[in-house]
């Protein structure tokens, strides 16, 4: 309802009112590329078991991020967006779940001079301002709102992330990179989980090994090149068989601050995550890579909405 109110006080300001996306801003938000990586075990053996899951022995916190945007108007040809984003951590104790942190906004994004077109028709709706020194651009414009959406959704896990910190020393499994800070990518309890595959981190028959890891094996751990990001210790994590399906299925891969005991760590952790792995199939496409406590994140914040 709140949607279709300022879509009318939109139009009553002489803007043109949107309902949905174009197909062509539907990109992709991570390139695909190969940065080769720096082993830090030895290649051989490439493929790795590490025994059957076991589940933590500790309260274990685990956060997420989610956002959906909406075209509500056009100024001319520059898009106005509707961005709910939020976040939150959320900690398992024995069979329960609490919300640790949780932070959460809707903001409207647009150029300056389409939200100052808006005028009185935003009262009371915060704004973001998108940086764009290119002419105004329908289907652009759009994909420089997704990158600022994706940038402050990072900003609101980082916050949820800190504020959970401050009370707590505990695990804290991360949906995604750590790599990007080194308040995350420095501490020894923080765990992050990648799900895409877009970047990889070998060629040749090294990736061939890598991608076809059995269900239940780890790859060598390696020092992943990328960027200026943090230094962390990575491995790949096969979930489930991916026999009869397709080389990425069940494929995750894991981020950790680097240190001692390297192989006895990568190990138990990924003997930690195969005792999370969602027991049952949800509507999520991407269930084959679900950890159970990342998707209790995910379905609490979209209840939150």
């Amino acid at each position: 309802m709140a949607l279709t109110r300022l879509r009318r006080a939109l139009d009553r300001a002489g803007l043109t009112p949107a309902w949905s996306i174009p197909e062509a801003s539907e990109g992709r938000g991570e390139q695909a590329a190969i940065h080769p990586a720096e082993l830090v075990e030895p290649a051989h053996p490439f493929t790795r078991p590490v025994g059957e899951g076991v589940p933590w022995s500790e309260p274990v916190a685990f956060l997420d991020g989610i956002r959906r945007f909406e075209p509500v108007a056009s100024a001319g040809v520059s898009p106005l967006v509707v961005a709910d984003i939020a976040a939150a951590v959320r900690v398992r104790e024995g069979r329960s779940f609490r919300t640790a942190a949780l932070r959460k906004e809707r903001v409207v994004i647009g150029r300056p001079e389409a939200l100052a077109a808006a005028g009185e028709a935003l009262d009371g709706w915060p704004t973001l301002a998108l940086a764009a020194d290119d002419p105004p651009h329908p289907i652009g414009d759009l994909f420089l709102a997704r990158a600022a959406v994706e940038r402050r959704r990072g900003e609101l896990e980082r916050e949820a992330g800190r504020a959970f910190r401050t009370a707590s020393a505990g695990w804290l499994v991360v949906d995604g990179s750590i790599a990007e800070g080194a308040e995350w990518a420095s501490h020894p309890r923080t765990v992050g989980v990648i799900k895409s595959h877009a970047s990889l981190p070998f060629s040749g028959a090294e990736l061939e090994s890598y991608l076809r890891l059995p269900a239940g094996h780890r790859s060598p751990v390696f020092r992943p090149r990328s960027r200026s990001w943090t230094p962390v210790h990575s491995w790949a994590l096969r979930l489930w068989p991916w026999e009869g399906k397709d080389l990425l299925y069940g494929l995750i891969r894991i981020e950790v601050a680097p240190g001692d005991a390297v192989s006895e760590r990568a190990d138990e952790l990924s003997r930690w995550l195969l005792a999370e792995r969602a027991p049952v199939s949800t509507p999520d496409a991407r269930w084959d890579r679900l950890l159970y406590g990342i998707h209790d994140v995910e379905r609490f914040l979209r209840s939150e909405r």
